[in-house]
């Protein structure tokens, strides 16, 4: 999958800001309640940040695919916005996860956030097609930079644009220099920093992506995602080899830093209870194969991943570090 194919040409539109702990939820609490809630000169009052922040919340509601353009909105050029199914599915009434409780849904955002149409195409860039094991920051913008001089059919963006994506990525993934304890503002200062997809160099301060099994992340959030980018790429037939689901360009195992055998071993537990979803070991490798259509499959993962609705994520297995520090913090 190519950049132009997996991407929207979208860039630095979050105002600077990286997504702040709560704004997920807010950015679809508002539109749920009111299409044209980030519209108007009044919205900042409403909501309750200042004009800058109603745009940054907006995008990366958007971003996340929880809201979406209303695309039969009277005002096409400032369209109304709508929730999204999966918006619906996980903060809506009796949704899976309304307040952000469990980790598994921290993972799904972050899928959310780079499967086509990805919003941030630079950060789609960085977990896709950068490889170098420690890199600096300015390392990083020069290595986009020259990725998107080869996306011919976009308009490419100014100089200061990139470093403001750059900047935003490494701000939510990547843990600040710790000096001594860490407060809970900076642990809830962005919500995915806690997946620990990005880490620093002890003594060097230089960032590196964190390769290996990622403990917190669910099966059937791997799983799901490996269903949804099968459906988002338009794949034909009813098997994908396992390599492809963890190298592709664009793929679940790029965006959670898998190797191919991390993607198995991952599977593995879901595709045991799964009815309908198999490995399967072929010529070439192991492979994903399904009997039902995909979609529906993987929201059924999911349903059974949260339980029944309105059930809290203590109900159901240990709620995350952020939401413990939240609750420590109320």
């Amino acid at each position: 999958m190519r950049l132009v194919d997996a991407a929207v040409p979208m860039f630095a539109r979050h105002e600077t800001f990286h997504p702040r702990y709560g704004w997920f939820r807010k950015a679809y609490a508002q539109v749920a309640s009111n299409p044209r809630a980030f519209f108007g000169d009044d919205a900042p009052v409403r909501i309750g940040v200042g004009k800058n922040m109603v745009r940054a919340i907006r995008f990366w509601g958007l971003a996340a695919k929880l809201i979406a353009e209303d695309p039969d909105s009277p005002t096409p050029r400032s369209p109304e916005l709508v929730t999204t199914p999966l918006g619906d599915a996980l903060f809506g009434d009796g949704g899976w996860d309304q307040y952000m409780e469990d980790p598994g849904t921290l993972w799904l955002l972050h899928w959310l956030l780079l499967a086509p149409p990805s919003h941030v195409p630079i950060w789609w860039l960085a977990f896709n097609e950068f490889h170098a094991v420690e890199f600096t920051e300015d390392d990083l913008q020069a290595a986009v930079d020259t990725q998107l001089d080869l996306a011919a059919e976009w308009r490419k963006p100014h100089t200061s644009s990139i470093k403001k994506d750059v900047g935003a990525l490494l701000r939510t993934y990547a843990p600040r220099e710790q000096r001594g304890r860490v407060p809970i503002d900076d642990i809830l200062d962005c919500p995915l920093r806690e997946l620990n997809l990005i880490g620093r160099s002890p003594g060097l301060g230089r960032y590196r992506f964190t390769v290996g099994t990622k403990i917190t992340l669910p099966s059937e959030v791997l799983a799901y995602s490996a269903l949804d980018y099968l459906t988002r790429i338009g794949i034909g037939g009813n098997t994908v080899a396992l390599s492809r689901l963890a190298l592709a360009p664009g793929s679940p195992g790029r965006a959670f830093v898998l190797s191919e055998s991390e993607m198995l071993t991952g599977l593995e537990a879901t595709v045991e209870r799964t009815p309908g979803l198999d490995l399967v070991t072929a010529t070439g490798g192991v492979q994903l194969a399904w009997a039902d259509e995909r979609e529906g499959l993987g929201r059924r993962i999911l349903d059974d991943y949260y339980g029944v609705p309105g059930a809290s994520a203590s109900e159901r297995k240990q709620p995350s570090q952020l939401a413990l520090a939240a609750a420590g913090d109320s």
